[in-house]
């Protein structure tokens, strides 16, 4: 991972193993360049669009109830330049967590190969799953989406943004697709690859899906159910990793995790079937939100109840593979146990039989005195 101390051999400059060892200083130098640009009057222009929301629109002080003009946002093609300075901050964060905290954590615990990339996997996850839940929440609770619940599928005015909502997507976006070049980076095995790609590609197709159609408040309350669910499961791995004797309590966990699932399916059932029949029109238009036809129904819900069946048999597989692992762990020591108990058996029955045969030459030569 980048900021790892080097060690007594530099590799080449531009090599692979220098690459992997310096990514993230070279991300840095890369960001540091958007932000050196603000400095110069002809370059400014253009580094704004890389660092600030784009597609604002001053929203009245009368249609607002406020004292002042509020500036509401909508999405287009200039939030790709911001997605991906942000995706290099994420790298750096990303570097930062691994070297300064789970680094430490696993010199220290002395994990197997195997159990420190699924702790360093874990820790990476827990913590942005953790600061995405504070964050989501409390945007939630600041747009009175838990007050008043109709929010959550009808939305003032519909085809835009608060800054903060529009933040939060520009950074989950951000944060998904710095994972792509992150399976690089941490030298991830090649049959990890195909899970991990579609791991990323559909979380980036449901916010993207969420972010673009202006179901912008659903899909953050289905995003803060989902991160919850997700962190409980990457906290009772971190558990097990440090100590196995935590497995008979995480598995309680799993009650949890099929809660978590059957809730987002109902919210977003109830939810998507609210916003899409307030209104009669059946023309669709993305761009002012409108997607009150039964295809965008369709698809909306089918999305959803993909994405819990892919998570739920992944959960399955899971610990069935664990408790396969942990029968043939058993099998083998019981095994090993046996093989053990007969030797001994053998051995002494040797032993026994060997002393008889040489006692007997002695005892006749005694008896024979």
């Amino acid at each position: 991972m980048g900021l790892r101390k080097k060690g007594t051999r530099n590799p080449p400059v531009l090599s692979q193993e220098f690459i992997l060892q310096n990514h993230a200083d070279i991300v840095s130098c890369v960001g540091m360049f958007f932000l050196l640009g603000l400095v110069f009057e002809g370059t400014a222009e253009a580094s704004i669009v890389f660092l600030t929301l784009q597609h604002s629109v001053a929203v009245p002080a009368a249609e607002e109830q406020a004292t002042g003009s509020k500036s509401l946002y909508y999405y287009g093609v200039k939030d790709l330049a911001t997605v991906f300075f942000y995706m290099l901050v994420a790298i750096i964060i990303h570097a930062t967590i691994q070297e300064y905290v789970l680094d430490k954590i696993n010199r220290r615990m002395q994990f197997t190969k195997a159990k420190q990339n699924k702790f360093n996997e874990s820790g990476q996850f827990s913590v942005f799953y953790f600061f995405s839940c504070i964050w989501g929440t409390f945007i939630l609770i600041s747009e009175n989406c838990l007050s008043d619940p109709t929010l959550i599928w009808r939305a003032h005015p519909h085809s835009m943004m608060t800054f903060q909502m529009k933040f939060f997507y520009i950074s989950q976006l951000a944060y998904w697709f710095h994972a792509f070049p992150e399976l690089y980076f941490q030298k991830t095995k090649k049959q990890d690859i195909p899970r991990q790609v579609v791991y990323i590609g559909l979380h980036l197709f449901h916010i993207t899906g969420a972010y673009l159609l202006y179901l912008n408040h659903l899909g953050l309350l289905l995003l803060v159910l989902h991160y919850f669910v997700e962190l409980l499961s990457h906290m009772c791995g971190l558990f097990y990793f440090s100590d196995e004797k935590y497995q008979k309590g995480i598995s309680l966990w799993a009650i949890v995790f099929i809660l978590g699932r059957l809730v987002t399916l109902i919210v977003s059932v109830v939810t998507v079937g609210f916003h899409l029949s307030g209104s009669q029109n059946q023309n669709p238009d993305a761009i002012t939100g409108n997607v009150n036809v039964l295809a965008a129904k369709i698809a909306v819900l089918s999305s959803s109840c993909t994405i819990q069946a892919y998570i739920t048999w992944n959960l399955i597989t899971l610990w069935l593979q664990r408790w396969i692992e942990d029968s043939n762990i058993q099998v083998s020591c019981m095994k090993k146990k046996r093989s053990r108990s007969s030797k001994k058996r053998t051995e002494n029955g040797v032993g026994v039989e060997t002393s008889n045969r040489v006692d007997c030459p002695s005892k006749r030569k005694e008896k024979s005195s």
